[in-house]
């Protein structure tokens, strides 16, 4: 099964593709988001990753909007707990590195680690193990890359210290994409797109109406339509217990907005800290 990715062989994203599909899947490697839509449409890959929020650094909105503009279906979703680890070429003391590099939000999520512990500027880049991958071929004893545990193996390089995340409850929420829908008795979440009018109360309704119904949100999320100033979709997930109440609920929503899409129903993952 090959299954795309956005980054490169040690990126997240392909941890996240093992933990839900197994280890026996054929990684397609895309330098972007933008890519990995690209090569899941055309048929490149049977089904995609995509990550779409993390605990620390929240929702990447981008994503949501090419969901909806390739028109893909939602079939499942992993919780990743990320764990980041400093790793430089073999030999090099903490005293040595002067820049450290990764992905913006790993940085992010590493900044009092850096600040307490290294004398060294930050240099973003396009990915963690794209940074891995890149300086092992350069052999910088003066850099620093922040990546997953796997790309230390994958690139010969020594990890100086493991877990350096500032927030050890960090996770990623992955979507698993596909180009035809899913159906399954199991499925107990769902993704959804709406569109409210301006009138007071719209949205409040919609709540009421899925709180009526015993269905319960887990996630809301607005999206701003872009050629139109201040409006917005919305980006709802839902959990049931009940399938036929949650169609009520659904019937209903559908009665007081302007849009609703169904982007996919599937089996809610659950997430654990990793020892």
């Amino acid at each position: 099964m090959k299954i795309a990715i956005q980054g490169i062989r040690g990126a997240f994203h392909e941890a996240a593709a093992k933990k839900h599909f197994g280890d026996h899947i054929e990684i397609v490697e895309c330098s972007t988001f933008k890519k990995l839509c690209e090569t899941l449409k055309v048929g490149d890959a049977d089904s995609a990753l995509m990550a779409i929020e993390n605990t620390i650094a929240g929702s990447i909105l981008g994503n949501y909007a090419l969901i909806h503009e390739y028109r893909f279906h939602v079939l499942g979703e992993v919780y990743l707990n990320i764990k980041m680890n400093l790793m430089t070429i073999p030999g090099v003391a903490l005293s040595d590195i002067k820049v450290v590099e990764s992905h913006p939000i790993a940085l992010q999520q590493c900044q009092e680690y850096i600040h307490q512990n290294l004398n060294a500027t930050c240099k973003e880049s396009n990915d963690t193990a794209e940074s891995a991958r890149d300086l092992a071929l350069a052999g910088d004893s003066t850099k620093a890359v922040i990546a997953s545990k796997i790309c230390a193996g994958l690139y010969g390089l020594e990890i100086k210290e493991e877990g350096i995340e500032t927030h050890k409850q960090n996770f990623t929420r992955f979507l698993v994409l596909g180009r035809e829908n899913d159906k399954s008795l199991d499925n107990n979440k769902a993704s959804l797109r709406l569109q409210l009018g301006h009138e007071v109360g719209s949205l409040a309704s919609v709540l009421v109406a899925f709180k009526d119904n015993d269905v319960n949100l887990t996630k809301i999320q607005s999206i701003p339509i872009v050629g139109m100033p201040y409006e917005y979709y919305f980006h709802i997930d839902v959990e049931w217990a009940d399938y036929a109440r949650y169609q009520s609920a659904l019937t209903e929503v559908s009665a007081k907005t302007h849009s609703l899409s169904l982007l996919g129903e599937y089996k809610k993952s659950t997430f654990e800290l990793n020892q």
